[in-house]
Formats: C-alpha cells, sequence, structure tokens
C-alpha cells in the first residue's frame, strides 16, 4: 500500500509539473471577497498598502483587478513552483514592524474570506491579437465568462474552445479574447474567456457588432463548448491599475 501511494503521488507530481512548464505563462491570484459594506475602507487601505510598497521598494510585481461584485484580485506572473516559497514582504515587514502586522488585521476586517490559487494562460486557445495579461489603460474594462466542465471531458472542451477560435479568424472577427485555465490549488476544472473593452457601453456595442460578423450559424459552433459545459458564469469588472505596483527600476 505504501508503494501504490508513492507511486500515485509521484505520478500526480509529474502531471503537475509537466501542466506548469509546458503553459505559456502561469499566475498567482489572490483573491479578495471584500463585503460590500466595507467597500470604501478596503479601497483607502489598498492604496496605503500600495504607497508602502513603494516607499520600501518591494521586489515583487502585480497588476491588479477587480470585479463587479466587489472581489479583487492581485495577479503575480510566476515561472515555477519554487517561487511560491518565497517571501517577498519578509524585509518589508521587518522595516514597518507592527505596522505591517496592523495593515492586515484593517485587510482581514473587510473580507469574510480570500485566497492564493494558480491560473495558466492558455495561448492556444487565446483568439490574438488580444491583449496582454497587462492590459493598456485604454482597455481596462472587463467581461469574464467561466466555463466549467468535468475532467472525463476535457478533450472535447478544448476541441470545442480551438473550433470557437478557428471560426472567429476565419469570420475576421475583431473582438479579441484571452483564454485561461484553471491550475494548481482549485478543484474545479474551468476555462475563462477575458474580454477587454473601453466601457460598459463599447463592450455591448462590440458584442452585437460581433453577432452580425460570426452569423447565425455560430450557435452551431458554440455548442462544441457549451454541449459538455456543466455551469457558466458570467462577471464584470476592471483592471485597476491604480492598485498594481512593480518595484523602481535600476
Amino acid at each position: 500500500m505504501k508503494t501504490i501511494k508513492t507511486t500515485m503521488l509521484l505520478a500526480l507530481m509529474l502531471c503537475l509539473t509537466v501542466n506548469f512548464s509546458n503553459s505559456q505563462q502561469a499566475y498567482q491570484i489572490h483573491q479578495d471577497n471584500v463585503k460590500p459594506s466595507k467597500f470604501m475602507e478596503y479601497e483607502k487601505i489598498a492604496k496605503e498598502f500600495q504607497a508602502a510598497c513603494i516607499e520600501h521598494n518591494l521586489q515583487t510585481s502585480w497588476f491588479s483587478a477587480m470585479s463587479h461584485d466587489f472581489k479583487y484580485f492581485y495577479v503575480t506572473p510566476i515561472e515555477n513552483f519554487a517561487e511560491l516559497d518565497k517571501n517577498p514582504f519578509a524585509d518589508m515587514a521587518k522595516a514597518m514592524g507592527d505596522k505591517f502586522g496592523e495593515m492586515f488585521d484593517r485587510f482581514d476586517a473587510c473580507y469574510d474570506s480570500h485566497g492564493t490559487y494558480i491560473i495558466v494562460k492558455d495561448d492556444a486557445l487565446s483568439y490574438s491579437p488580444a491583449e496582454d495579461a497587462q492590459p493598456a489603460e485604454a482597455e481596462n474594462y472587463r467581461t469574464w465568462f467561466y466555463m466549467y466542465y468535468k475532467p472525463e471531458n476535457a478533450k472535447k472542451m478544448r476541441e470545442g474552445m480551438k473550433a470557437v477560435k478557428a471560426m472567429f479568424k476565419s469570420k475576421g472577427s475583431t473582438e479579441y479574447y484571452n483564454v485561461y485555465r484553471n491550475g494548481f490549488g482549485q478543484m474545479e476544472s474551468y476555462y475563462f474567456v477575458s474580454i477587454p473593452a473601453k466601457d460598459a457601453i463599447d463592450s455591448a456595442k462590440r458584442g452585437e457588432a460581433n453577432k452580425e460578423v460570426l452569423g447565425p450559424d455560430r450557435w452551431d459552433t458554440f455548442a462544441k463548448v457549451m454541449n459538455y459545459t456543466t455551469r457558466t458564469e458570467e462577471y464584470t469588472g476592471e483592471m485597476r491599475p491604480d492598485l498594481s505596483y512593480a518595484p523602481k527600476e535600476d
């Protein structure tokens, strides 16, 4: 039994390593599910924290986003799992003393749940020239579509996502998007599609125009994904350059 368990563990580690190394880019996401009543207080603390990072020239970086249901996301590109062992805040915490812990105590009062996980950008499924993960300020508005599926349907889902991309390309669509998939630290399998726009009005106009470009037969292609999707979620939000951070360049 011990040998079987060890073999299964090694196989799991190998699978995780392969998935990670074959990806175009992996991201560590820290998500804060902020209480609506604490929204303004959270914003205040987040900007104080960013200012402290600038003051202490913290040696890490992230870009930020928020959904309109008050979830905040801090997104850091990573190259491998070894980066997860690092504590980039150690020197800053030491320099700030009690103020560092007090700041996070104030953060904790603003949400009932938060956590960290990994997602992977899938360039093979993204429709270029979609924006890079860190977008231009001109198109900070986002629509996010999540499509969950059973692991047994992973191959069919991927084939369907490729078919959708091929349709967009063949029709000459200018509604570009990036695709990400679940990574380490998540229990469900999903793809999520991120579509940029200038604002909600621009997003709606572009969406309607894209329907005309793709035509009525688009549903036949979309069905290749939806037939294997167990549930969907749709959110709107925006990128937050004002809460993003990068250290000073030498």
